[in-house]
């Protein structure tokens, strides 16, 4: 009886053991200059961000399955759809029909139902979500067990009080050379879903297709946000997004950026990126071939460098360990660089 009670103690104990060294793991779903990024928790949960493109051939869907089984998942147990584009919300009708989906989240209702595609894309969503659906605010928590997500961006509000953290609450000085942009031509951007997760030590954010005016109401005159290790480029790493007044307030250590081989990584965003205080690395979905290759980041930190009509949907995954520590791996070539927690 002796020995059996230490058998289970000792079977227990490295139960916990192995519960405990479990990571945290993100990976970025080629979509081709959509988006798609799934995030599986130490606990196993799931969140996926986002659900690319429809395409004639289920591409986006078929990719994101793929990355699900991957990650071991029978179920994502959380979509987050950040807004109501096609290239955001387009395969989630073909995804649904090809693994379950706990419950959805978003930021409410389109501002772009004048539109018919967005109206069918909507109405579509309106469809699977029923009585599956939470609309988020800032200031909401995302329930994914052994995370702690916060919403700090949501239908064109931001949260109005400084997060804890390295850096929140200080004045930023850049804001005195900001420049506004026109109003936003796809308003439904402006409404998108942005997100803080942290891990441990470890801080990771998504702002969807937060726009350049917008991006402003989080971190001028002062920075409600502080620092953070990992930053996804917002809006596939365009233009309309990026402001150096945001990303050189946040001051990701990495950043990821999901682009397309012909959309986002103009030169200036490369610009912003490198000038960031602290930045150690920008790691690419895709090889932006809008401009000059030398401007993009290193061979070996790129996913995919064909043309869509030749890629092969590589991904990019990172996973966190509980210090807080982190490694990227590139898919494709197997190429991976590790990050001390800050």
């Amino acid at each position: 009886m002796r020995k059996t009670l230490m058998g289970l103690a000792l079977f227990l104990c490295a139960t916990a053991a192995f519960g405990a060294s479990r990571t945290l793991d993100i990976y970025w779903i080629d979509a081709e200059g959509g988006a798609a990024t799934l995030i599986v928790a130490p606990s196993g949960e799931s969140l996926l961000v986002d659900t690319a493109n429809r395409t004639a051939d289920d591409r986006d869907a078929k990719r994101i399955l793929a990355a699900a089984q991957q990650a071991g998942l029978k179920k994502i147990d959380i979509l987050l759809t950040t807004h109501f584009h096609g290239d955001h919300i387009g395969a989630m009708p073909a995804l649904a029909n090809m693994i379950p989906i706990g419950r959805y989240m978003d930021h409410g209702e389109s501002v772009e139902l004048n539109r018919p595609q967005v109206a069918a894309a909507y109405k579509a969503y309106e469809e699977r979500s029923a009585a599956k659906r939470t609309i988020l605010r800032a200031g909401d928590r995302i329930p994914l067990k052994g995370v702690d997500i916060q919403v700090i961006a949501s239908a064109g509000q931001a949260i109005s009080k400084p997060l804890k953290g390295v850096g929140a609450g200080e004045p930023n000085a850049a804001c005195a050379d900001f420049k506004e942009h026109a109003a936003e031509q796809d308003p439904d951007n402006d409404q998108s879903v942005g997100f803080l997760l942290k891990f441990g030590k470890f801080k990771f954010i998504d702002m969807g297709d937060l726009t350049w005016n917008y991006e402003q109401k989080l971190v001028c005159p002062n920075n409600l946000i502080g620092k953070v290790d990992l930053y996804q480029t917002t809006h596939h790493g365009l233009d309309r997004s990026n402001s150096p007044q945001f990303v050189w307030a946040i001051q990701p250590r990495v950043a990821v950026m999901n682009n397309g081989p012909r959309k986002g990584g103009p030169v200036s965003v490369f610009e912003t990126l490198r000038k960031s205080p602290g930045i150690e690395d920008i790691w690419q979905v895709h090889l932006a071939l809008a401009i000059p290759k030398e401007v993009n980041t290193e061979e070996k930190m790129i996913a995919n460098s064909e043309p869509t009509a030749e890629c092969k949907g590589n991904m990019l995954k990172v996973s966190v360990a509980s210090n807080g520590s982190y490694t990227v791996t590139n898919l494709r070539n197997g190429f991976s660089k590790s990050y001390r927690a800050r």
